[in-house]
């Protein structure tokens, strides 16, 4: 049976992302940090990792983008939208909000309950912990009274849920990777997603010349990130996500101008939207039209008569 490895441990959304996102059998093994998850996949102890990549509330998940950034590379085939919406959970004998002084949980997790702790916990000091699950485990341990974590961690841990179905931000998302090695890429379905990142030196216009090569192909960004490349000061990764897949010439044409204009590029996949939602073209921008001008240039080059 094939592994799919999660950031864990049990009782994570990304764990409920990884039930999701699994096609076929194979089991779920949990690992204590996103580096780790990817590493199960590159030394091929897991044939797929599930890791969180960004928040409609939080915005990217910096650890994701960096893990993808560095080493051997990795190619996202599926992605996967969970509602966020979260539990309190307490041991046994806390009775009510006099009892909790602090309340420990991912950090991430901690900026979508802030509002809702300040009015139901207003004594109660904010943790960090490694995961909603690990905080869930250090409150089972006693290390501190309240954890906030997904709703499925109470089928995981002997804790009370003192509170249900909590958020700041109604409507709240986070987007899951599933992510390979790289192979086969998902057939496209005309709902798909490009992820890329780029590094360019520190000069003045540098990213508004990889922006105008998606521009100038009626190409719809979805999600830019920056992220400092850790080798020099001032040098930064783009992580640029956008409508298309690469079998479309429009999408080929524009990936080999990134590459052009870039130091680096590595590619980290395309695959289908989770939302379904289909991709924006301009007129003079399908891929028909990109087709008919390389078949134009083409008798151009051959002295045809276009």
């Amino acid at each position: 049976m094939s592994r799919i490895a999660y950031f864990g441990p049990q009782g994570t959304f990304t764990e409920q992302a990884a039930r999701q996102l699994r096609t076929e059998p194979a089991e779920l093994m949990a690992a204590d940090s996103i580096e780790a998850t990817l590493l199960l996949v590159r030394d091929g102890s897991a044939g797929a990792a599930c890791v969180p990549v960004e928040s409609s509330v939080d915005g990217a998940v910096t650890a994701t983008l960096d893990a993808l950034a560095e080493g051997e590379p990795l190619v996202a085939v599926a992605e996967a939208m969970l509602p966020v919406r979260f539990s309190i959970l307490v041991r046994d004998g806390v009775a009510d909000a006099s009892d909790i002084r602090t309340v420990a949980s991912y950090p991430p997790a901690l900026v979508q309950v802030r509002q809702w702790i300040a009015d139901h916990l207003p004594k109660a000091e904010t943790v960090a912990a490694p995961s909603t699950a690990g905080a869930a485990v250090a409150v089972q341990r006693g290390e501190y009274d309240a954890a906030v974590t997904a709703p499925v961690a109470a089928d995981h841990y002997p804790l009370r849920v003192y509170a249900t179905d909590i958020a700041d931000v109604p409507g709240a998302v986070t987007r899951f990777l599933l992510l390979r090695k790289p192979g086969q890429l998902p057939p496209m379905t005309g709902a798909d997603r490009t992820s890329v990142v780029a590094e360019v030196d520190n000069r003045v216009g540098a990213l508004s010349a990889l922006l105008q090569e998606l521009t100038a192909r009626g190409i719809n960004l979805t999600r830019l990130d920056a992220r400092p490349s850790r080798r020099r000061f001032g040098l930064y990764r783009f992580f640029v996500d956008f409508e298309g897949h690469v079998a479309e010439p429009r999408i080929g044409d524009a990936l080999s101008a990134l590459r052009r204009l870039s130091n680096t590029v590595r590619f980290l996949g395309s695959f289908p939207r989770a939302d379904r939602v289909s991709a924006t073209v301009l007129p003079g921008a399908d891929n028909a039209d990109f087709e008919a001008a390389e078949k134009w240039l083409s008798a151009v080059r051959r002295g045809e008569d276009a």
